[in-house]
């Protein structure tokens, strides 16, 4: 994948199938190096990098996530048709779960074949309510979320000039997020896997369940020890979860 929408963070490409990742708020492509590095060397792990991050701070990043998820969808179909006899599933994170569904939404209107499975990780359905109104936060509310959250970059928050890099997609993506309305469609036909940690701030194991109601495949829900950023802790037995999700898509019949 040449395109500046997708980044590898293996040393080759595997001949398997094609798992596409997307970050949550505020991420950027790197936020799946790991998970790329603990799938099996098989596999073609890539990841989404959003404008107005690393590589492409330059670029505006985007504030409505339809607009996102059109730009993404159109880049993935391109790299797709290119090797159309791959099969491929789908990866994302919060803000990146609902980014990947909206993605696959597209995709399988397309002449394309859909997604072989769906990894929706740490954000309920579309339809779920949001916790707040994401997009009223000022910088001190982002901050505060994006602090109360976890994760692994919380030094980055108290350096001042990466943090004067990092806040512009910050504050984009929450205003994603916040002025987000699910306008209904009909179920996916690829199965779902749904990730959670059973301590999560901004999802129940409950919400994470509503996504069974998003396909008329499989559905499976994965419940690990942790809040919101589980997977960080918890990376072999996501790469697991994640494997036997994609091999039991692609397995002959």
């Amino acid at each position: 994948m040449n395109s500046t929408w997708f980044r590898r963070f293996t040393t080759a490409a595997g001949d398997g199938p094609r798992l596409v990742c997307f970050p949550h708020a505020g991420g950027s492509a790197t936020a799946y190096m790991q998970l790329a590095r603990t799938l099996p060397a098989t596999f073609d792990v890539v990841s989404v990098q959003y404008p107005g991050r690393q590589d492409r701070y330059l670029e505006a990043p985007f504030t409505a996530l339809a607009p996102l998820v059109e730009a993404v969808a159109e880049a993935l179909a391109e790299e797709l048709a290119e090797d159309s006899g791959r099969p491929y599933a789908l990866f994302g994170h919060s803000m990146g779960a609902l980014v990947a569904f909206e993605t696959a939404l597209l995709l399988t209107q397309g002449e394309l074949p859909g997604p072989q499975r769906l990894f929706l990780s740490g954000r309920g359905g579309p339809g779920t309510r949001a916790r707040a109104r994401y997009d009223l936060f000022d910088d001190a509310d982002v901050l505060a979320d994006v602090r109360g959250l976890g994760g692994t970059n919380q030094a980055m928050l108290d350096d001042p000039e990466v943090l004067e890099m990092v806040l512009p997609a910050l504050r984009a993506d929450y205003q994603a997020l916040g002025t987000y309305t699910w306008r209904g469609g009909e179920p996916l036909a690829a199965p779902i896997t749904a990730l959670v940690g059973d301590r999560d701030p901004m999802v129940t194991v409950r919400e994470a369940r509503t996504w069974q109601e998003h396909t008329t495949g499989g559905f499976d829900l994965k419940v690990f020890p942790g809040g919101h950023f589980y997977l960080v802790d918890h990376i072999g037995q996501v790469a697991a979860a994640v494997t036997d999700g994609l091999l039991a898509g692609t397995a002959a019949p």
